[in-house]
Formats: C-alpha cells, structure tokens, sequence
C-alpha cells in the first residue's frame, strides 16, 4: 500500500502533505530528529529518530519502495529513493527522477564547491513562496493518484 514519508527537518510543507494524505487515506510519515509537535492524525506517524548525521534519511530510504512518495529537499536521499522505486518532490513541488536526479546531484555537487571557494557567495537560496506552496500541492496530488496505482 502506498505511504507518503516526509522528510521533516526544514520541511515548510508538512501540513499541506497531511491534508492530501488524509484526502487520499493513506499512512504518513513524518521523520526527523526532533522538535515537531506531533499530529493528532491517526493516519500520520511521527518518528523520531536519533540524532547523528543522515539517521532520519536512512530511516526513510530503508523503507521507501515502488508506489511510494518521499517529499524532501535533500538530493542525495533522494537518489536513494529514486533507486528504491519510490517517486520523489521536492517542496516546490519539483519532481525528482531517475532522469533527472544526476544532473541534480552534478549541480548540488558544483554549488557544493563553488560556496566553499567563495566566501562571500554564503547562504540560502530563494525564499518560499505562495506559488512554491501552490506547485508543491498539485504535484503532490498528481503524484499520489499515480502512486496509489503502482502501489
């Protein structure tokens, strides 16, 4: 049965996952190392894991399979669960595929070194949007009717 993991850690679109999970009436995760209040929903599960670098994106990559959903910002977790047949958003709403995911990695990889040669090239990217939040729901709903039918 398909289930929606959500990698929590700075993740601005959890509510929005939770209303379209239960929408759709499948289970959710909502995995990080901690600090989140948990959901009164019964279809949505907190998991907390220890702390240490990675631990909450092993925790979902070990699980994750075809005719699931993981949403996160981060690409290598992402390669992972492309691998293990799960389909992938970003919070924008971005898909992340077996087409697209080693260009994505190239890029991290180069922005990766560029910030470290350049310290005055420091920081975060674009803030979130309305229209970021907007393209994340709609993503997400389509991405589910897809994956309740691989599942």
């Amino acid at each position: 049965m398909t289930a929606l993991y959500i990698d929590a850690d700075a993740c601005p679109v959890k509510a929005e996952a939770e209303r379209v999970a239960t929408r759709h009436g499948l289970r959710m995760f909502v995995v990080s190392n901690g600090g989140l209040r948990p959901s009164q929903n019964p279809l949505v599960e907190t998991v907390i894991v220890p702390d240490g670098p990675d631990v909450a994106d092993m925790w979902i990559a070990e699980r994750c399979g075809v005719g699931d959903v993981v949403v996160t910002g981060d690409i290598p977790l992402a390669a992972k669960c492309i691998d293990a047949g799960a389909q992938v958003l970003k919070h924008n709403g971005e898909a992340l595929t077996g087409a697209n995911i080693g260009n994505v990695l190239a890029t991290r990889d180069l922005m990766t070194d560029l910030r470290a040669a350049d310290l005055f090239r420091q920081g975060g990217g674009k803030g979130f949007t309305k229209a970021d939040r907007s393209r994340f729901l709609d993503a997400l709903e389509r991405t589910l009717r897809k994956a309740v039918t691989l599942g």
